[in-house]
């Protein structure tokens, strides 16, 4: 969708007249049906005045396309300015521009394509301009089949006028070096500049032809796309399917298949718990429907699997078009009705009902996602909800798809492909913290490393030797303040136990689970969910004990800085019970969650020592002699029926 489009004497000819703000404006209102802030207007004036600057030279033609604000298909993405027509060679082009108010900006060591700037009201993190219209070039690249057919290029760079540039300027760090090659930056006092990028795709005009090829094209993943993503996927075992996977996997494919040939909407539901295999089949799905033809998104609440499963991916290339295959949940809330094929949504559990750094935008996620897409495949385990906001549940994805008329299709995963290949290890634990009354009340016969260490150092000692010959991270509940201030500073030791004192996880750009540097420091929930190693160690923190022999949890020993029980207080006021039964969900699914990341092993320190001794008697003596006191009372009881 195109907000305002035309030609350059038009564009030119509506800034003369002080018309072209009202034009937007009201487009906006006609095919958006929404009002336009005093801001954006402002931004509109001044960004779009400057762009008359730029244009007002006979060298760039007269009759050359122009939009402003299009909405590229299928994403709540939006290209601020487009100028279209053909180079000296006659070949077709079309150059998008990037508009920013920005006058100050500065660099973020360590965070890929990350810049902090003024911005909503206050200091924001991010991403860097170049790579902001870079992705959105690829995005048309890899997604428009006019663009791909008639090899239409598409030229991105950004304009910021208000900003003064220096020497050394941080727009400039090496550290972007890859994304401004591609799209580079122009700002205050480089009109020139700017107009020489543009002439060299647009030599003569096309009275907006291509920008109308674009807008009308279909959508159809580009050949480049599809073989990047298979041959990353190639030859790589941690995304090789087994058993009942390859099951689900190809009746999911089946099922998506059919959505595109009857145009009927369904939610498929993929149940399992830690281990099962739920991100390799959603990875492969998204190879594999991709190389369909499919327009197809990995979505996760959470970035950290993101993060891992494109770095898994990409390997040792920063810069790739498969970046845009996967999206956050909080992304569609202004995403038409079945304009994607498949949305793949990884860690289900997780998803909030509000989107956005505020918690403000669109109604629900669980809904937004089913309405974006003709095929929805949410992999769930309910027992990993670990917030205040997780509102994602078996019932919550039912009750919207019958809302929204999917049909709903439901598959379980079963058996564990982590811990060992060990179902009993975490039936265990549902036992052990009062989850779930299982039959699972010791650790004999099941082949799992599980020890309880002395202290935190022991923790780590036996840690740092796994690591050697696998991976092996230390994690902990979130019971200790994490100093943002400090976030990069490594001799910073936000956990401090006795004479053991280690950070949380540093603020160095690489996703915690494959950073080399990551084993001289401690993940917490949110760096590990959905995601596996070798070893883990956890660090069990004093919200949790072992009182008048039961699992006893307390709130009020989370970290003040810990957002997962935002908004505890308040209804502890209005309603005790539901606060301590929501807390005592939240941190005992915590503490599993931790406890199930390794498939090997898993050391576990208590600062409670009764609730250190009460798996140590749960793991073999104590739970042997329990078992011969139930088999005596049901002797017993067999043989009163007797008599």
């Amino acid at each position: 969708m195109i907000v305002y489009s035309g030609n350059k004497d038009s564009f030119m000819n509506s800034v003369e007249n002080d018309t072209i703000a009202i034009e937007v404006e009201e487009m906006i209102r006609k095919l958006m049906g929404r009002k336009t802030p005093k801001s954006e207007y402002r931004s509109w004036e001044n960004s779009l005045s400057y762009m008359y600057k730029v244009l007002n030279v006979d060298d760039i033609p007269s009759d050359a396309g122009i939009a402003i604000e299009y909405n590229i298909p299928q994403t709540s993405k939006r290209v601020d300015f487009l100028i279209s027509g053909y180079d000296e060679k006659d070949d077709p082009g079309v150059t998008i521009i990037e508009l920013k108010q920005w006058d100050e900006l500065k660099s973020v060591e360590g965070l890929d394509a990350l810049v902090e700037t003024y911005v909503g009201g206050g200091l924001r993190t991010v991403v860097h301009p170049s790579y902001q219209v870079w992705s959105y070039a690829q995005l048309i690249r890899d997604y428009n089949a006019t663009v791909q057919d008639e090899d239409i290029a598409i030229n991105p760079c950004v304009c910021m006028h208000n900003y003064i540039r220096r020497e050394n300027d941080p727009v400039d760090d090496k550290i972007y070096s890859s994304y401004y090659k591609e799209a580079p930056v122009f700002t205050k006092g480089q009109i020139s500049f700017l107009r020489e990028f543009i002439r060299k795709s647009i030599k003569k005009g096309d009275n907006k032809e291509n920008i109308q090829k674009i807008e009308n094209g279909k959508i159809r993943p580009s050949k480049s796309l599809q073989n990047s993503i298979s041959s990353m996927l190639k030859g790589n075992k941690e995304f090789v399917m087994i058993d009942e996977q390859k099951v689900v996997y190809e009746k999911i494919l089946h099922y998506s298949e059919l959505c595109q040939k009857d145009f009927k909407k369904r939610t498929i539901i993929i149940k399992g718990g830690p281990g099962t295999g739920k991100s390799v089949i959603a990875v492969n799905l998204l190879a594999e429907l991709t190389m369909r033809d499919q327009m197809v998104q990995y979505v996760s609440k959470n970035s950290a699997p993101r993060d891992v499963y494109k770095r898994k991916l990409k390997g040792d290339f920063k810069m790739s078009n498969i970046d845009n295959l996967f999206k956050s949940s909080g992304t569609f809330t202004d995403t038409k009705n079945n304009s994607i094929h498949t949305l793949l949504v990884d860690e289900a559990h997780r998803l909030n009902e509000k989107s956005g750094m505020f918690h403000n935008k669109g109604e629900n996620q669980v809904k937004e996602i089913i309405k974006s897409a003709y095929c929805s495949v949410f992999f769930i385990d309910e027992s990993q909800r670990v917030t205040m906001d997780d509102i994602g549940s078996v019932d919550e994805i039912k009750n919207w798809a019958g809302e929204l008329g999917a049909q709903v299709i439901e598959m379980e995963l079963v058996s564990q492909f982590r811990c060992n290949g060990s179902d009993g290890y975490i039936s265990w634990l549902d036992n052990i913290l009062e989850i779930h009354d299982t039959a699972n009340y010791d650790l004999d016969g099941i082949d799992f490393d599980f020890r309880i260490c002395e202290s935190p150092s022991e923790v780590r000692d036996i840690v740092n030797a796994k690591n050697k010959t696998g991976i092996a991270r230390i994690l902990a509940g979130y019971c200790w303040d994490w100093n943002k201030k400090e976030a990069k500073n490594t001799d910073y030791h936000d956990i401090q136990i006795g004479d053991f004192e280690m950070s949380w996880n540093l603020g160095s750009g690489e996703p915690f689970a494959v950073s080399d540097t990551s084993i001289n420091e401690v993940g917490c929930i949110h760096t590990s969910q959905g995601l596996e190693f070798d070893y883990v160690g956890v660090i069990l923190g004093k919200d949790i004990r072992f009182e008048d022999d039961h699992i006893v949890t307390d709130f009020t020993k989370r970290a003040r800085t810990d957002q997962s029980l935002k908004g505890i207080k308040k209804l502890y006021k209005d309603n005790p019970d539901e606060a301590r039964r929501r807390a005592d969900e939240i941190i005992k699914n915590t503490y599993r969650t931790l406890m199930t990341r390794g498939m090997k092993g898993c050391y576990v320190y208590c600062e409670d020592e009764k609730l250190a001794e009460h798996f140590r008697q749960r793991m073999h003596a104590y739970a042997e002699g329990f078992k011969r006191i139930q088999r005596d009372i049901n002797n017993e009881s067999a043989n009163n029926k007797q008599d």
